[in-house]
Formats: C-alpha cells, sequence, structure tokens
C-alpha cells in the first residue's frame, strides 16, 4: 500500500498543475487586446462610372459608404487619389498619419514613409501591401494576376511617392470627373504583373471609361484610408 502514495500523490499534483495551466491561459487568452479596427481598404466595387468618381468628394463619400456597412462608418475616410492643376492636391497628404490595419487587424503600413518607401532602405525593404493585406472593406482579396478577372488596377493619379504628377499630361481623368477621354494612373494591388510591383502607381488607363478599365485589368476600384 505504500508504495501507490507516491502514484496517488503524483497524480493529484499533475491534474492540479494541468487545472492551474488551463486557468492561466484562458485567462491570457481573455486579456488579450482585440484586433485594431480596420482603417484601410480596397473598394470592393467601383463607382461603375469608369474614373468617373464624382471628383474628391464623390470618392470620399463612396469610401465612407462602404466603410458604414462594414461597421466603421463612425471614422472619417479619405479616398487615396491626388489631383493635378490649381490647387493639386497630394494623396499622401489626404489619409492621416498612420499607422493602417486591414479588415483583419493586419498592419499595412506603420506610417506614411513606410507605405511609399520615402528613404532607400524602406524602398528596399517594401511595406506589406499587396494581395494578402490589400484586402475590400469586406476582408477580401481583390483579384489579381491569375484570377479571373483580374481586377488589380487600382485609380490612384499618383506618383509612386504618393505625389500629383505636374507635367501636364492627365493622369486623373480630369480629377476623377469624367469617363470618355483621358487616362488615371493605376496602382496593383497584388504588386504583381507588367513589370512593375508599384502597390500605388505601375501605369496609366487606356481610357477613363468603366470598359477602358476593365480591358487594363480593373474595375475603377480604390484605395480609402481612415484620417481619425
Amino acid at each position: 500500500m505504500n508504495k501507490l502514495i507516491p502514484v496517488v500523490a503524483g497524480g493529484i499534483a499533475l491534474a492540479a498543475l494541468a487545472g492551474a495551466y488551463a486557468v492561466v491561459t484562458h485567462a491570457a487568452a481573455a486579456n488579450q487586446a482585440p484586433p485594431p479596427p480596420m482603417n484601410f481598404f480596397v473598394t470592393s466595387v467601383g463607382k461603375g462610372d469608369g474614373a468617373n468618381l464624382g471628383g474628391l468628394a464623390g470618392a470620399d463619400a463612396h469610401c465612407q459608404a462602404l466603410a458604414a456597412a462594414a461597421g466603421r462608418g463612425n471614422a472619417t475616410w479619405r479616398a487615396y487619389l491626388s489631383t493635378q492643376g490649381d490647387g493639386a492636391v497630394n494623396a499622401r497628404d489626404r489619409i492621416g498619419a498612420g499607422p493602417w490595419y486591414n479588415q483583419k487587424g493586419q498592419l499595412v503600413a506603420r506610417d506614411l514613409a513606410q507605405l511609399h518607401g520615402d528613404t532607400l532602405e524602406l524602398a528596399r525593404v517594401g511595406s506589406p501591401m499587396g494581395k494578402q493585406f490589400a484586402l475590400t472593406e469586406k476582408g477580401q482579396p481583390v483579384n489579381g494576376v491569375g484570377d479571373t478577372p483580374n481586377q488589380h488596377d487600382i485609380i490612384t493619379g499618383s506618383q509612386p511617392d504618393g505625389r500629383a504628377y505636374t507635367d501636364g499630361m492627365d493622369h486623373t481623368c480630369k480629377n476623377y470627373t469624367t469617363n470618355g477621354d483621358g487616362s488615371a494612373q493605376l496602382g496593383h494591388s497584388d504588386r504583381q504583373g507588367g513589370g512593375n510591383s508599384s502597390w500605388n502607381s505601375a501605369h496609366g488607363s487606356r481610357g477613363c471609361s468603366q470598359p477602358n478599365l476593365v480591358s487594363t485589368g480593373g474595375a475603377g476600384l480604390f484605395y480609402c484610408f481612415a484620417v481619425n
């Protein structure tokens, strides 16, 4: 009988230890911080009229409406778009200071410098932006290279540094007010294709209409960022 006592005592001790571990693990899970709220997304749908977004105001309103439908209407949303001409606006100046997180709580960029690769080191490393991070407000990836249809062309009207063009050519479809002649600068949300992996300045569109955007691999989508 005496030989059984250590075994029983050991079993009780192990059971107690396992119970304590379970309590600690549960408490740690309960105390784990929730993921940061979404403050960046790619529009799941465009305005439906090519690059005619109703100007910056119309694009901002579209961001706000999609965010509200996703439960984030309490934040102030801005479209990542640059304009040209008198009073030109830089896209990077419209979106706050970061950090930015997608619908799944994944970090997209900690600040403007990382987002745009403002230094040689940051440009070399690059931001996490890409198909797995550039998600819609619904938390879904945007169709990219290899998908049907490819919709990775995202309207930005911007140079790689997030600033407006100053060369006199149309890079914004007349500041997002036309679906006719002109062109809009596009980024690749999946950072693939066309020999240019830029998320915000890969190439220009063939025109400003919805068919023009679709023909180059787009759907009239654009980026939205919360500024607060």
